[in-house]
């Protein structure tokens, strides 16, 4: 049974969610100096080698993809925190459910229940997969 947030709950997932944003900035900062003194792609252009060349653009890409998630990361706690402002947070944005106090522990940015979240996966995979 899934029951609405109190104010306490609401207040500590919103300091949780903080938290998280400022460590995100923090990973992100520090992700962009690391590439900007390791810069891989000057490496790989001073390697003869091929497959010294292909480990370099390897890194740059796993490099490129961390700093992606944690800035989709960020925004997904920029519209979580948007929530708690309007008073929405916890509150499914498909059924208008309330979000199992667990799977916010799990995931504080959920916008949906499970079982809407499902279905949304569900529909989404196959969008995915009709455009292979």
């Amino acid at each position: 049974m899934t029951v609405q947030l109190n104010e306490q709950q609401i207040n500590a997932f919103n300091n949780r969610l903080k938290q998280r944003y400022l460590e995100l900035r923090r990973e992100i900062s520090a992700d962009l100096l690391r590439a900007d003194q390791e810069q891989y792609s000057d490496l790989a252009g001073r390697v003869h080698d091929t497959g010294d060349e292909a480990l370099a653009d390897l890194l740059v890409d796993i490099e490129l993809a961390s700093i992606t998630r944690q800035v989709q990361e960020i925004r997904d706690i920029d519209a979580a925190l948007l929530r708690i402002a309007e008073g929405g947070y916890g509150e499914c944005s498909d059924c208008a459910e309330p979000i199992a106090l667990a799977r916010l522990e799990a995931y504080p940015t959920a916008r949906r229940c499970i079982v809407c979240q499902e279905a949304h996966d569900r529909t989404h995979m196959h969008d995915k997969r009709s455009t292979m």
